[in-house]
């Protein structure tokens, strides 16, 4: 399967910032859900400065996409366990009387034919509207979440975000932007990746793509390779290949001010692997730049564990250890591809981005440094 691409061109799911001190005001929330291929999740925030509060969230593991690679539907079993999580997601929302929000639904919904008949049924039996985004608001959202992450040293940026059942990768030339500017020229990417002229200098998005493979198809795809080594090798290669038609590809790229920033649960597992953490700490995760030695290290350590080794690892866990090597064979193809031997990690994703869209867009957040 090709990537679809523009014309012309996690690990332990947690909120992005600190709950709410004091009961929050029901008038100045906002909610994002995000439905992957994997798992629902979502979070309920207030603005603060030019962040946000989060108020409330959810994150469960539906397996909406299971079996989809066979059959092109969604399954009953799987549609019945989502509108199950869906249904606590609509008591949350009720509960905070969240009156802005927006639910989304991404690859598993884009690529079944039957997801117009699930949408209807999700609000029959929940009440909550889900809309299917494409591909490069999704990459686009990705992009937005991981703006504070940006360096200000910072002239050409990689964000990739590995989801369930695609990877969306967007490179952008912040070269033209003044230092201090180039986090905040991120944010304004929330009203596209062309945005209208505007008097601030912008990011310009060189190339944008999303490759159809993520943890729960790439693991699909190579699901009949016994062996634990030989099926992470051809699944690293194949997604590389996935990659040819991405401008940047056959570029040769300066080392100096290029950074990549990847956001996934893949990355989060990597690095809690790498800190050794016995419990989760977002604090510890969220912006930590790991070198490729490093990350190669953890990797080949989840090979020496095999599938029963990364089952017990309480760091990957039952639910992930049956994705992990598929999203550890993506991130091995990028780190591979271009000049840099360090990544930044994000504990953050669609969600976040979302929130921080709706939040631009009604000017509710602070124009103050990141």
């Amino acid at each position: 399967m090709t990537p679809k691409r523009p014309e012309g061109a996690g690990a332990f799911p947690k909120a992005v910032e600190s709950p709410a001190p004091i009961p929050p005001d029901t008038t100045q929330l906002y909610a994002a859900l995000d439905l992957g291929t994997n798992s629902c999740r979502m979070l309920i925030a207030q603005p603060k400065g030019n962040q946000f509060h989060v108020v409330d969230s959810f994150s469960k593991s539906v397996q909406l996409g299971a079996g989809l690679e066979g059959s092109g539907l969604l399954s009953r079993a799987s549609m019945a366990r989502t509108i199950q999580a869906m249904r606590i997601c609509q008591q949350k929302l009720k509960r905070h009387k969240v009156k802005r929000m927006r639910l989304v639904a991404t690859e598993a919904c884009r690529r079944a034919r039957n997801a117009g008949e699930f949408i209807k049924q999700v609000k029959r039996e929940t009440g909550l509207e889900l809309e299917i985004i494409q591909t490069e608001e999704e990459a686009r959202l990705a992009v937005i979440s991981c703006a504070p992450l940006v360096s200000t040293k910072t002239e050409q940026l990689l964000v990739v975000d590995i989801g369930g059942g695609s990877t969306e990768l967007v490179w952008i030339d912040l070269s033209s932007v003044p230092h201090r500017e180039r986090p905040r020229a991120i944010m304004r990417l929330h009203a596209g990746f062309h945005p209208p002229e505007s008097p601030f200098p912008a990011a310009k998005v060189v190339d944008w793509i999303s490759v159809p493979l993520g943890v729960a198809t790439l693991r699909d795809q190579f699901s009949d390779v016994e062996d634990d080594a030989a099926r992470f090798a051809l699944m690293s290669w194949y997604f590389e290949e996935n990659l040819a038609e991405f401008a940047p590809y056959k570029d040769e790229q300066q080392r100096e001010g290029f950074q990549i920033v990847g956001t996934s649960g893949t990355v989060t597992t990597v690095a809690a692997s790498h800190l050794g953490l016995k419990r989760y700490d977002r604090t510890k995760v969220d912006g930590l730049r790991m070198t490729s030695d490093q990350i190669d290290k953890v990797i080949r350590n989840y090979l020496n564990l095999g599938p029963l080794g990364r089952r017990r690892d309480p760091r990957i866990g039952t639910d992930r250890q049956a994705l992990i090597m598929s999203g550890a064979a993506i991130l091995q193809a990028l780190l591979r591809l271009w000049p840099t031997d360090r990544l930044s990690v994000a504990d953050r994703g669609l969600r976040e981005g979302l929130l921080y869209a709706q939040m631009s867009a009604d000017g509710v957040l602070e124009d103050g440094p990141f």
